[in-house]
């Protein structure tokens, strides 16, 4: 009878085991459906074009010329500007959370943080268009000249360009990055801390030294904000500008992989257009994977050497009978 039920046992953990496995199965079958799906429709583009699609600047849907080099400096620029915006804010915010602030103030402050996440993007395009584009537009007519002459100043007073974009795109990645950034700081063993204090160190050097030990989940979170920035579509397509061309200029108006798949897609006319904007969505696609997927990567070996440090057992003075 024991020896039944041990069986029985065995057999449903063992049902339940391969039950939840499946289920955590599709989503890689997910994953790599869309990946499949988004090469077999892009064939011709690939074909077509090869490598040089990826190198050349002309975006010529009625000549039959499509190159995405534009897209994709587009892309990388603003986010990178995005990311360099919002590195110190986010990681500033994680720091006076989780470190110095006080305790009625945390809660509220967490949820503004998770709120300005879950806002919706066309939200913030519409805020852009509003806010951003007339301060940027301001910004640059009162630029002096000796400024506006160089190369990453110029370009037309229009407001929409690559820096509202970055504005915008660094508004909506601080909460990501700063709320990831809380939690790796939060896993930071109390002996680093308390080590720090009883060697004499201020407060300000022991917080340095919990951002020394959580430097891995943190490079995560600014990672998980990069790959955020990557995939933005609606909110920098209304203030990016949408012109196809590389240009260095923080004010010239240009392009990226999601704009263009969202303003082009439906106009898309010819086998030939349609492949070469799927293959831009290719790219992207397995760009925002590694993105993401290094971060996570980052993010757990994080938590495993947290979980995994060596506890310091406190040294016990000796007894008078030792002493003596």
């Amino acid at each position: 009878m024991a020896g039944g039920a041990g069986r029985t046992r065995r057999t449903g953990d063992l049902g339940f085991r391969l039950g939840t496995g499946a289920f955590a199965l599709v989503l890689v079958l997910i994953v790599c459906a869309i990946g499949f799906e988004l090469t077999r429709q892009s064939m011709l583009s690939i074909e077509k074009f090869g490598l040089n699609f990826w190198r050349t600047e002309v975006w010529d849907p009625v000549a039959g010329q499509f190159g995405a080099l534009p897209f994709i400096w587009g892309t990388l620029y603003s986010s990178i500007l995005a990311l360099a915006l919002a590195t110190p804010i986010a990681l500033g915010i994680a720091v006076f959370i989780s470190e110095l602030c006080p305790n009625f103030l945390r809660q509220p402050l967490v949820f503004l943080t998770e709120l300005l996440a879950a806002i919706p993007s066309i939200v913030y395009g519409l805020w852009g268009i509003f806010v951003l584009v007339p301060f940027v537009r301001a910004l640059e007519s009162g630029m002096p000249q000796a400024l506006r002459s160089l190369p990453i100043f110029s370009g037309p007073p229009l407001g929409v360009g690559m820096l509202a974009a970055g504005l915008i795109l660094a508004v909506m990645v601080i909460p990501f990055t700063s709320s990831v950034a809380r939690e790796v700081l939060k896993s930071v063993p109390g002996a680093q801390r308390e080590g720090a204090y009883a060697l004499g160190a201020t407060r300000f050097e022991a917080i340095r030294a919990a951002l020394f030990y959580a430097r891995t989940g943190i490079i995560g979170a600014i990672m998980l904000g990069f790959g955020r920035a990557l995939g933005e579509t609606m909110a920098v397509t209304m203030v990016i500008g949408n012109n196809p061309r590389i240009s260095a200029s923080l004010f010239a108006p240009q392009y990226t992989m999601a704009a263009v798949l969202a303003n082009e897609f439906t106009e898309a006319d010819t086998e030939l257009y349609l492949n070469a904007l799927i293959e831009i969505g290719l790219v992207l696609f397995i760009i925002t994977l590694i993105v993401n997927s290094m971060s996570r990567v980052l993010i757990w070996s994080m938590a495993r050497g947290a979980s995994t440090a060596p506890v310091v057992e406190p040294v016990q003075p000796p007894t008078v009978e030792e002493a003596a």
